[in-house]
C-alpha cells in the first residue's frame, strides 16, 4: 500500500522595500505554484514600486500515511494553509531560503519550536485541497480516544514515609572567621 504522496510546489516570495533605519526589506511567502517547474536560480516573476516577487524554490510536498488527522485539522480551518519554512541566508543576497513545504500544521509546530526559521503559510490552492481530501479519503482511520488506567497510588512506593532533606542556606551554615 502507498504510504505517501509528492508533488512539486514553486515558492514565490515577496521581498518588500521598507523605510526603516534597520531593515531594508522585509521577506513574506506570497504564493504557492502547484507542479512548478524545477528552478536552478531564483526568477524575478512580478514587479511593482515597492516590492518584486520571486520564484525561489521549487520544493516536493510530501504527505504521509500516519499524518492524516494534521491535514483533516488543515482542511478544516477557513483557510486551508500551505506552511512553508524558511531559513535565513546568512551568505546570500535572497536573506531568506525556502527549506520545507509541508500542509500539516502539527509538523511545523516542530520547526517553529527550534526558534532558529521562520513559517510563513499562504492560503492553499484549489488543485492542493483536492489532491490533500483525496488522500484522506483513501488512508485516514479514525482512531479511538483511549483513556489510560491510572493505577492505584502506594504512598510507600513514592518514597512519602521518608523525612524530606534538610534545606540549607548559605546563612545557616557557621561562618569561618
Amino acid at each position: 500500500m502507498e504510504t505517501s504522496e509528492s508533488i512539486n510546489i514553486g515558492i514565490v516570495l515577496e521581498r518588500r522595500t521598507l523605510d526603516n533605519p534597520w531593515l531594508d526589506a522585509s521577506w513574506r511567502v506570497a504564493a504557492v505554484i502547484p507542479g512548478a517547474p524545477e528552478i536552478d536560480n531564483r526568477l524575478e516573476i512580478a514587479r511593482g514600486a515597492d516590492w518584486v516577487h520571486y520564484h525561489a524554490a521549487t520544493l516536493p510536498l510530501e504527505i504521509f500515511r500516519k499524518e492524516t488527522e494534521g491535514y483533516k485539522h488543515n482542511l478544516s480551518l477557513d483557510p486551508p494553509s500551505v506552511y512553508v519554512v524558511l531559513y535565513r541566508d546568512e551568505d546570500g543576497d535572497l536573506e531568506v531560503i525556502p527549506h520545507h513545504v509541508s500542509v500539516c500544521p502539527y509538523e511545523v509546530q516542530d520547526y517553529l519550536d527550534s526558534g532558529e526559521v521562520v513559517v510563513d503559510s499562504v492560503p492553499m490552492p484549489e488543485p492542493i485541497i483536492a489532491w490533500v481530501a483525496a488522500f484522506i479519503d483513501k488512508h485516514h482511520v479514525d482512531e479511538p480516544f483511549k483513556k489510560r488506567k491510572r493505577s492505584a497510588f502506594d504512598p510507600r512506593k513514592e518514597g512519602f514515609d521518608k523525612p524530606p532533606p534538610r534545606v540549607t542556606k548559605k546563612w545557616d551554615r557557621p561562618s569561618h572567621e
